[in-house]
């Protein structure tokens, strides 16, 4: 082969490793602008929206986004500016993919951003916000790890504020810790920076949108007819009951279905935290707590409300949960006439609760000597009901137990109903049944004088 042969041949394999070379550049060109478009189309679709939403829509509506008129013209805002931004910026997004866009900034505009899913999911029973990339979800009694994600930790403190800001609390630097509901009742619990050490926390207890009822918890094995048939009689004898607990076992649910047994014609007054009871009788004045404000003044505990509502001419007096001071005035009032108040409280057993009132008691300040504390918790409590989740997820009443007096310095106990487990099944599920202990209560009589008259095999050991 000549030498300008092999010169034309060098050329041409050169232009045509020139032109592969260009055209592998540009496939992977071609598949990064791909790579970036999935990732960054969607924060600048937000930031457009939003900038969008801005000019075209009235202050005020955006402020009162939470009314279904206003929201329905949102959305409508949204759908025309994605789909105009997406058509004429990036005509070749699918029709899926469209919609996951359009569903994905309704959330974050209407609603609590990535966690708005697991909000309105039913089988979601706690919302657990870790990090940003992870987010655990409770589901039938037991923890998985979700497919939601934040963007960064300013996008997990945006929908804390979002969360905390209408009902007046806040969080920063100088208060870094706040309890707050969602408008559906959830009670939500956040924690920043410095004191979370990964970034923002949530924390979200769902609660039913129809609040379960007593057959409810039949259904679900939490209880039994006759167990059911017991405690409705207690709270319609005017019985001052405790529900004991530990954390998540189901404290609250269960003092909602209690508090279903008052009557229609009695003034409830409920005293919480973070507003969660749903009671659905009429007359019902509920209150809650208020934290300090910016300059450390102008909280409202508790004890104040507690105190407060012996001046409010309560039937019965509900306090979502006991944890400190409070008790002391909780156990007067429970012993000065305000007979059927309910309460609930953290701890393991009914004994164990005798031992948290006691210490409540003491947080009081007061310097009672400790016969003293027993003696008014067992003149005001007549019944403990002790809830539990099990090793399986399942959530039941393990114990319905009777205060009975004093003997010495200690309080009296007497289980009416248990929880007895007989073993664990292949697939784990606790094997067991409720019973009653065949002991019929002290304060039985008090059902006759109400007009209660239960079936004489109730507490019979069948």
């Amino acid at each position: 082969m000549s030498l300008r042969s092999r010169l034309e041949e060098k050329k041409v394999t050169e232009t045509v490793e020139k032109t592969e070379k260009q055209t592998t550049n540009t496939s992977n060109s071609h598949q990064h602008q791909a790579k970036q478009n999935h990732i960054d189309p969607l924060r600048n679709i937000k930031r457009k929206v939003h900038e969008a939403l801005l000019k075209e829509i009235p202050t005020e509506v955006l402020e009162h986004s939470d009314e279904p008129e206003n929201q329905e013209l949102i959305k409508q805002k949204i759908e025309e500016i994605v789909g105009f931004i997406l058509e004429n910026e990036y005509p070749a997004t699918s029709r899926s993919e469209r919609q996951k866009i359009n569903t994905e900034i309704n959330d974050e505009v209407l609603g609590f951003g990535p966690i708005n899913s697991l909000i309105l999911d039913p089988t979601v029973s706690e919302i657990m916000v870790n990090s940003p990339s992870q987010v655990y979800v409770e589901r039938k009694g037991k923890l998985v790890l979700s497919e939601v994600k934040f963007r960064d930790n300013e996008h997990v403190l945006h929908v804390i504020e979002k969360i905390v800001s209408p009902i007046g609390r806040r969080i920063d630097e100088s208060s870094p810790m706040v309890d707050a509901r969602l408008p559906d009742g959830s009670r939500v619990n956040a924690i920043i920076p410095p004191l979370a050490l990964k970034g923002p926390s949530i924390t979200i207890r769902k609660f039913s949108k129809d609040p379960f009822t007593v057959e409810d918890l039949i259904n679900f094995g939490s209880l039994t007819p006759e167990m059911a048939k017991f405690i409705d009689a207690c709270v319609k004898a005017k019985l001052n009951i405790v529900v004991s607990g530990g954390t998540g076992s189901g404290k609250t649910t269960t003092l909602n279905v209690l508090s279903s047994f008052i009557p229609d014609d009695e003034r409830i007054v409920t005293i919480e935290d973070a507003a969660e009871l749903q009671l659905r009788q009429e007359h019902v004045v509920s209150l809650e707590t208020r934290p300090p404000n910016i300059e450390g003044k102008g909280a409202i505990t508790m004890r104040d409300l507690v105190k407060n509502s012996l001046r409010m001419r309560p039937d019965r007096i509900v306090v979502g949960e006991g944890r400190g001071a409070e008790a002391l005035d909780m156990l007067q009032a429970m012993n000065t006439g305000h007979d059927g108040s309910l309460t609930t409280g953290h701890a393991n057993s009914p004994r164990d609760m005798l031992s948290r009132l006691e210490t409540m008691v003491m947080m009081a300040g007061m310097d009672l000597p400790a016969k003293a504390i027993r003696e008014q918790i067992s003149s005001a409590v007549d019944v403990i009901v002790q809830q539990s989740r099990l090793k399986d997820g399942s959530r039941k009443i393990t114990y319905i137990t009777e205060i009975q007096g004093m003997e010495g310095e200690v309080v009296t106990l007497q289980d009416i109903f248990f929880f007895e487990q007989r073993g664990v099944d292949e697939q784990g599920k606790i094997i067991g049944r409720l019973k009653p202990t065949g002991i019929r209560p002290k304060f039985f009589e008090k059902f006759e004088m109400y007009g209660i008259h239960l079936p004489p095999d109730l507490f019979s050991t069948y």
